[in-house]
């Protein structure tokens, strides 16, 4: 859906290098010198086994479906409440309505090798989104973080860091996002 890089906790004020030291993992494919941060975090989800973080929605009511503080936040914590990386409401929303206003879905497939594209001849067509349905959907597990950061060459003098912060959603759940959507067949 879209990829915001972090706007705060320990990820923006002391930068990838020391999230990656403090909430990294080795990698699972025991490449050598590299490590990892990934995983799915959403808000119905414990602390996740290898980072120990947890995803949090702060100045937001589920309840009523309302933004209760505009200085709210989506965080990733640790077990002790400290925020590891936060997207702010302000910045996700501007880029939420700036990339979603309106979308076109194109289901697609992927084969290798050799490396190969298919598309579908239906279109889901979406317009009218709302930053509320993006929260009310985020609130209740269907808009997940699935982050795919790496450095490499870990103990160098010039370690590779590879950022991607990557939000989610099934495809089955799409039209949630939005007042208006149809599918359209090419």
């Amino acid at each position: 859906m879209m990829t915001p890089e972090p706007t705060g906790g320990l990820y923006r004020t002391e930068g990838v290098a020391a999230f990656m030291k403090r909430f990294g993992y080795p990698d699972q494919a025991g490449k050598p010198d590299r490590f990892n941060f990934g995983g799915r975090y959403d808000c119905r989800r414990a602390h996740h086994a290898l980072t120990g973080l947890r995803m949090t929605l702060t100045g937001y009511d589920e309840a009523t479906g309302r933004i209760t503080d505009l200085d709210g936040s989506i965080a990733l914590i640790d077990a002790t409440g400290d925020v590891a990386a936060s997207w702010t409401f302000k910045a996700m929303m501007a880029h939420w309505n700036r990339k979603h206003a309106q979308a076109a879905y194109v289901p697609a497939l992927f084969r290798t090798p050799p490396p190969e594209y298919r598309y579908g001849a239906k279109l889901l067509l979406c317009d009218q989104t709302d930053f509320l349905l993006f929260l009310q959907a985020f609130a209740a597990g269907k808009i997940y973080y699935d982050p795919a950061v790496k450095v490499e060459n870990a103990s160098s003098g010039a370690p590779q860091i590879k950022r991607r912060s990557q939000f989610r959603v099934a495809h089955a759940d799409l039209t949630q996002l939005y007042r208006r959507h149809e599918v359209v067949q090419l």
